[in-house]
């Protein structure tokens, strides 16, 4: 598999959709004996209430199209002792929902999770490898492949292939960057417009209404309009609770 590491980057960088990447992910990913494939994008850890942020992007291949409803609608994710475990590791790792195997998430394996093993378990995807990566502006990302029907897979072979999958995963994301800035499914996330982000960054550097207002070139009425604008879609109680948040939400990149 390694020597294809190089042409498949290739093929990532030039696929111009975020779809199409990871078509080309699930593709590559047959080469390690997976059959299925669940990729989330996350902008932050956490929401404005404080609660693990929900994905704004799940892609899923070979997989029961019904997990969206259950991981949205549902608040699956949020159960999830794989999503609990990718939050505090960027290493690639094993799972399995058999209460007797030792990998990670037993940890997190409880009677609120059960809803999450139950959904899984009736669909034949109850081991796997997750690789969990971790950016610099706070969002992540989990990359998980699957062998349906066959839970000994996680307990043989795929321990075998963490190392080259991880590596996979962090190029397949490294590629997707540009696709994701232009897919934006920010689902319940507030949209600044460019004037309310351009306020915000002056009012996270400690500017006034007064100083932005020089530093713009507008009036400082149309200063406090953006700003005012800008918190009340983030729910902020002032403006430097709405640049932490947005700055947190990454609106302000």
């Amino acid at each position: 598999m390694g020597a294809d590491i190089g042409m498949i980057e290739q093929r990532l960088d030039a696929a111009t959709t975020l779809g199409a990447q990871v078509d080309l992910l699930f593709e590559a990913m047959h080469g390690f004996g997976f059959d299925a494939l669940i990729y989330d994008y996350t902008p932050a850890r956490f929401d404005l209430d404080g609660a693990q942020m929900m994905p704004s992007v799940l892609e899923l291949r070979n997989v029961d199209e019904s997990m969206r409803d259950y991981w949205f609608g549902q608040g699956y994710f949020r159960l999830d002792p794989v999503q609990k475990v990718a939050l505090g590791t960027t290493r690639p790792f094993v799972w399995n929902y058999d209460a007797r195997a030792e990998t990670l998430i037993r940890a997190f394996m409880n009677e609120d999770s059960a809803p999450v093993a139950d959904f899984l378990a009736a669909r034949g995807m109850s081991a796997g490898v997750t690789v969990p990566v971790h950016m610099p502006g706070g969002d992540y990302a989990t990359i998980t492949g699957i062998r349906c029907g066959d839970r000994g897979f996680a307990e043989r072979e795929a321990k075998q292939c963490l190392g080259e999958f991880g590596l996979l995963a962090h190029l397949f994301q490294h590629a997707a960057h540009g696709a994701l800035r232009e897919d934006r499914r920010l689902d319940g996330i507030p949209r600044l417009t460019a004037r309310e982000r351009e306020c915000l960054r002056h009012a996270a550097e400690g500017l006034s209404a007064k100083e932005i207002s020089r530093a713009l070139g507008r009036s400082v009425p149309t200063v406090v309009m953006h700003l005012n604008a800008a918190m009340r879609k983030l729910q902020a109680k002032n403006r430097t609770q709405a640049a932490v948040r947005a700055a947190r939400l990454r609106l302000l990149d």
